[in-house]
């Protein structure tokens, strides 16, 4: 049971063993308790992993930004595209600045994002050897049928959210990731604010961020059929009825004058329903 979600009363600073037991023998009776599902040590280092590579990836850019500022602030601008290709690591080998000083404010921002790069291709490296033996593989593996739902995502939300099969249906899972919009209500009068955000943060970043693959129209690219190859005919038949269903209802509300981000929290809490489906079609084996 959920500690944080178990009723209390205001003012009762009377706690005993006995009298908490009793107090949830009562709670369990009227159904009051919240059950959660208990991860793993297994699944709880994935977890850590995925998000130690997100912060990782934070790092990064913070760091790609001060390193930007710096040789803004001297006028040093670059000719061609602002990206982290080969050419741009070319271009800054060759920066001399102005003072001594400066050259080493700019050596230290260069090793910084170096450093930082390194990390995360190490993490990410130590990430795929994880799941390859991690007993939830198979629906990593099965949710990349999906449009925009690629390796770090589908790790993401299964680290995340553990087996997505242990509840009837996804509605439970769209209330955990804060997809489904608030509700203001009395009488007659019935209002709808912005989606709740309760839950976990990092599995709905990763979704929405999948989402918006959604915005262009049905189609299997070379990537993705690349993916579907390998995989049984039920999930394949599921991944393209996602596809049809969310790149459709993308143009009916983006039509109608929806904001893009709205649309996009739309098509992602019917997104994480169609993982749950295929999540029902992969056998497991914990």
């Amino acid at each position: 049971m959920a500690p944080s979600l178990i009723p209390k009363k205001a003012g009762d600073r009377v706690n005993t063993d006995r009298r908490d037991a009793v107090q949830l023998a009562r709670l369990m009776r009227a159904g009051d308790l919240t059950p959660v599902s208990v991860p793993q040590v297994e699944d709880e280092a994935i977890s850590a992993l995925s998000r130690a590579r997100e912060d990782t990836i934070r790092d990064l850019k913070a760091t790609k930004f001060r390193l930007k500022a710096f040789l803004l602030r001297q006028a040093i601008l670059e000719t061609g595209q602002a990206t982290w290709g080969p050419a741009p690591l070319r271009w800054l080998s060759e920066v001399v600045c102005a003072t001594p000083a400066q050259q080493i404010v700019f050596q230290a921002y260069v090793r910084a994002v170096n450093e930082d790069t390194e990390r995360l291709q190490r993490l990410e490296d130590e990430l795929h050897e994880q799941v390859h033996a991690w007993w939830l593989q198979p629906v990593v593996e099965a949710l990349q049928a999906l449009r925009g739902v690629q390796f770090t995502v589908a790790v993401t939300v299964i680290a995340e959210l553990g087996d997505l099969t242990r509840v009837d249906n996804p509605r439970p899972l769209m209330n955990y990731l804060g997809l489904t919009p608030s509700a203001y209500s009395s009488g007659e009068r019935r209002r709808q604010g912005s989606i709740t955000k309760t839950g976990n943060p990092h599995a709905r970043r990763a979704l929405i961020e999948g989402a918006w693959a959604y915005r262009y129209p049905a189609q299997v690219s070379r990537h993705l059929q690349l993916r579907l190859e390998h995989l049984p005919k039920p999930i394949q038949d599921i991944s393209w009825k996602a596809q049809v269903r969310l790149c459709k209802r993308y143009r009916k509300l983006s039509a109608r004058g929806e904001y893009a981000n709205q649309v996009v929290v739309a098509i992602t809490r019917e997104l994480i329903a169609f993982m749950w489906a295929i999540a029902q079609e992969v056998p497991l084996t914990p």
